[in-house]
């Protein structure tokens, strides 16, 4: 292979550091992972007999590219009573990602400005690379607030796209109200596009979840059944945004992701029957025991939501950190991964009770080093 058959973008584009925690604990003999961006509860009993049923049936042939009629129409139905009738429409998307990744392709052009708030899911820095943008961060340090002034003085004339994402990975913060309300009504102000991602959105544990469509009709959502349903390696998800956007969406994923598979359509018609509050219960309690455990010895800023925390290390910096946790058997991420500070680091609750209590034991003994 030659070099320059290499695409220049991909200079820009680091392999996962998140990954690389995932590959390092593969190799370690029962290692504390409170790195996993997933939920650990199994996926729901009857999620599983439809996504098996719809194999059996025959429902293993392309879908439309919008996805099937059953589901779009239930999740349509649910949007027009949240947002009211409006020119928003729905599809079926591969996942999340690929949902993120149409709306940015048919968003940005070359050179085009994309707001993200620091720190941040690593894929909108990258997806925002393959298509040419530019991305310019907004600093939520030291409380992972939203601050619109922070928000204006980074409007350029180039700014196409802001990218909002609540509940937030890695912070576990959840905006309030009147930030997300705020945040809308600049973006509408200003005419520029608003990605709010919500995969998040049913694990809020004080407040109520709030979205920035209710304040901006012109709102991109992306959502989907991956970590509500712990459904990540099923890749559903889906979109719903104005009908011209939406059109323009559809249309390119005809010649990528064609459709979301087709049978785990199915599957994720079943979720939408399952009841999963006793698990945003369970991820309420044990949010509650890790800050309990952790909060003598560190500073966490926010715990609001999602099942991630961003305490700040006690020492050193978080890669220096991190890897004296890791050489213990301890998985965590040190926050440079999702942002150019290497001060914090992000671990998951979303993990059973005996890790949590081996994770925090040894957190304790780290912060006392």
């Amino acid at each position: 292979m030659s070099e320059h058959w290499i695409a220049e973008r991909m200079q820009r584009i680091d392999a996962s550091g998140i990954r690389k925690v995932f590959d390092l604990g593969a190799r370690l003999k029962d290692p504390i992972n409170l790195s996993i961006g997933q939920p650990h509860f199994d996926t729901p009993e009857p999620v599983k007999q439809a996504l098996c049923q719809a194999i059996a049936d025959g429902k293993n042939a392309y879908s439309q590219t919008q996805g099937i009629a059953p589901l779009i129409d239930r999740l349509q139905a649910r949007i027009d009573a949240q947002y009211g009738p409006a020119d928003r429409k729905v599809f079926i998307t591969s996942g999340t990602s690929g949902g993120l990744t149409l709306a940015l392709s048919i968003l940005v052009n070359p050179g085009d400005e994309v707001l993200v708030f620091s720190p941040y899911f690593v894929m909108y820095r990258h997806l925002t690379t393959l298509v040419g943008g530019i991305v310019v961060e907004i600093d939520t340090f030291p409380d992972f607030r939203i601050d619109l002034d922070r928000v204006r003085q980074a409007i350029t004339p180039r700014t196409k796209v802001i990218v909002f994402n609540s509940p937030n990975n890695p912070t576990g913060a959840l905006a309030t109200a009147a930030e997300v309300e705020g945040l809308a009504r600049l973006a509408a102000e200003r005419d520029i596009a608003l990605l709010s991602d919500e995969i998040y959105h049913d694990f809020c544990y004080d407040q109520p979840f709030v979205s920035p469509a209710q304040f901006n009709n012109q709102t991109i959502v992306v959502d989907g059944f991956s970590k509500s349903h712990s459904m990540t390696g099923l890749r559903l998800g889906y979109a719903h945004a104005p009908a011209a956007l939406v059109q323009q969406m559809l249309k390119l994923q005809q010649f990528t992701f064609v459709c979301a598979p087709h049978p785990v359509q199915y599957a994720g018609l079943a979720a939408l029957d399952c009841d999963i509050s006793d698990r945003v219960r369970d991820y309420h309690r044990k949010r509650d025991y890790v800050v309990s455990q952790l909060s003598p010895y560190y500073e966490i800023p926010r715990a609001d939501a999602a099942f991630f925390l961003l305490p700040k290390a006690p020492w050193g910096t978080a890669t220096e950190f991190c890897t004296e946790a890791i050489s213990r058997g301890l998985l965590i991420i040190p926050s440079n991964v999702f942002c150019p500070q290497d001060t914090h680091f992000r671990l998951s609750y979303a993990a059973d009770d005996r890790t949590l209590e081996r994770g925090c034991a040894l957190l304790r003994e780290l912060a006392q080093r």
